[in-house]
Formats: C-alpha cells, sequence, structure tokens
C-alpha cells in the first residue's frame, strides 16, 4: 500500500498543539519571533521588521498550501499563554516514493532548548510513519547552521551529503545545504528515544 497524502490536521501533544496555520495567527506569530534576526537568520527570508512584513511571509507559506505543495502548522505552545510560538511544515513529499520533508521550521527564542522542537518533530514523525505509511523523512539545513544541524542528528536521523552552491541566501551569498533522513525501519528506535527525552524534562 503506497502512502498518504498529507493533508491539514492538528497533532496534540503534553507540550505543545500543531494546528493548520492561518492568518488568525500572525499576531502571535509576529510576537513570538518578529524583528529578532537571530530566529531568521537562516531561514530564507529576511527578517519581518514589521507585522504586515511577516504577513507576506505568512501569505506565501498560506499559497503553497493552497497549490498542495505544503502542510503548514502553528506551533502552539501548551506550557504558558496557549499562544503560537512558531511554525512547522511538510513539504517536498511524495506518496508512490514514500517520503516528505520536515522544514521552514522556526521557533522564538523564548521556547529554545525546551521540549517544544522535540515534541513538535515527535508528533509530525510519529504521523508521518504511523498515520501516512511514509518510510523516509528528510531535513535539510544550510551547511553553517550548526544549530539546526544538531539538533536533526538528535532525531535519530544520518547525515546523507552536502550540496553545495544550492540555493542562495537572502544576502546574496551561496548556501551548501546538509542533508539528512531517517528510515521507517529506524523509526521505532528513534521514536523511543525521543519519549525518554520528553519524559526526562
Amino acid at each position: 500500500m503506497s502512502a498518504r497524502r498529507p493533508a491539514p490536521v492538528t497533532l496534540l501533544g503534553r507540550h505543545v498543539r500543531l494546528e493548520p496555520l492561518g492568518r488568525h495567527h500572525l499576531a502571535e506569530l509576529f510576537a513570538a519571533g518578529g524583528g529578532d534576526e537571530e530566529v531568521w537568520r537562516w531561514l530564507p527570508d529576511t527578517t519581518p521588521r514589521t507585522e504586515a512584513e511577516l504577513g507576506a511571509v505568512l501569505d506565501a507559506r498560506l499559497a503553497e498550501v493552497e497549490r498542495g505543495e505544503r502542510v503548514a502548522f502553528a506551533v502552539i505552545g501548551l506550557g504558558g499563554s496557549g499562544r503560537a510560538v512558531g511554525w512547522t511544515c511538510y513539504h517536498r513529499f511524495s506518496t508512490v516514493d514514500e517520503y516528505v520533508e520536515i522544514g521552514w521550521t522556526w521557533y522564538a527564542r523564548a521556547v529554545w532548548r525546551t521540549a517544544v522542537n522535540t515534541e513538535s518533530k515527535l508528533l509530525l514523525l510519529t504521523h508521518a510513519y504511523e498515520e501516512l505509511g511514509m518510510g523516509r523523512v528528510c531535513w535539510q539545513t544550510d551547511s553553517l547552521n550548526e544549530r539546526s544541524r544538531s539538533a536533526i542528528l538528535r532525531l535519530g536521523a544520518a547525515f546523507e551529503s552536502v550540496h553545495r552552491r544550492e540555493r542562495r541566501r537572502p544576502d546574496g551569498s551561496w548556501r551548501d545545504s546538509a542533508y539528512y533522513s531517517l528510515l521507517a525501519e529506524e523509526w521505532p528506535a528513534a521514536k523511543s528515544r525521543l519519549v525518554e527525552r520528553l519524559a526526562r524534562g
């Protein structure tokens, strides 16, 4: 049986809820990460300085959702105010080849080094393997983004390669992209480690 295509869905954990990204999240998202150069440093858009600028970035993601190219989630923190603290996406997926990429992820700096990213990825990976039937989940990031590269490895993913001069950064320089993947047969062990990490707090 082939995999199922990702579609908008709400995924609920103890620390976060992932829900379909929408325009109504804009004000909370701007409060979480608007204007923060460190949050946007490695993303393909320049740092949004105003709510309108972030709205334009959000609208671009939502247009990709409408075209069926992406499934985008607002990440809602459940430990405090219950507000949006970032977003994450499924994209570049194939039901025939049973793979999906997780990417275009950012979080408010206030939730870095918390359970937010770990549980968000646990929810996305569980959904991808156990409900969509994917055989491979992959990630890519700027080869210079050591924080992201370390976080991907902690998920249990394997480093595959670096694609040189793969895309332009917002400043016009060329990015080398580091690629990672996790296969379905590797998922049970990776899941156990993620669940254990969350239990330790």
